[in-house]
């Protein structure tokens, strides 16, 4: 039992030992810098022109998303449960932000009308969110969206927020910080 234990800790640390320094994260963004004024998907850069359908059969483009908007929030579902969790938690949000368009990118569904259907599903119509069916991969390609990226665009196209959404505190502040 003795050797047991011992042959098991050494295996734990050779294990950890493996990590680097990935144990104790530095806490910096280890992104690459992106040129300020670039079209990319980097906070600083233009986001990139986008066509997409919406649940409804409509193109939505990045200026029709912008029009007469402070800016614009997409949020990228797989209308999972952890994907649930944190769209209730931004659908909170929406109220406090009457001049953002806030939408729901769908890039798992491969037609608009499942799109449509997983948003009725799970209670998102008619809530404060454009659903977008990105059945192209427009947006996840252009913005390198995924499950929870959050993605804040202010009014002049630029890039204010690109990362994994986690309770919602960074997007209010750059909303709040929207000219």
């Amino acid at each position: 039992m003795y050797f047991a234990r011992i042959a098991a800790s050494l295996l734990l640390l050779a294990l950890l030992g493996g990590c680097g320094d990935n144990l104790i994260p530095s806490g910096e963004d280890q992104r690459p810098s992106v040129q300020a004024g670039t079209t990319g998907s980097g906070v600083g850069q233009h986001a990139p022109a986008f066509t997409v359908s919406d649940t409804e059969g409509r193109a939505v483009t990045l200026d029709s998303a912008l029009a007469a908007k402070k800016g614009i929030v997409l949020y990228f579902t797989m209308w999972c449960p952890s994907c649930d969790v944190q769209m209730s938690q931004l659908q909170g949000v929406i109220p406090s932000f009457p001049g953002v368009g806030f939408y729901l990118v769908d890039y798992v569904s491969g037609t608009v009308s499942d799109a449509g259907a997983s948003a009725l599903a799970d209670g998102y119509t008619g809530v404060g969110f454009s659903i977008l069916a990105d059945t192209s991969h427009v947006l996840q390609d252009g913005l390198q969206g995924t499950m929870g990226t959050t993605v804040v665009i202010d009014a002049a196209g630029g890039i204010r927020l690109n990362e994994d959404y986690r309770d919602g505190a960074r997007v209010k502040a750059v909303l709040t910080a929207l000219p």
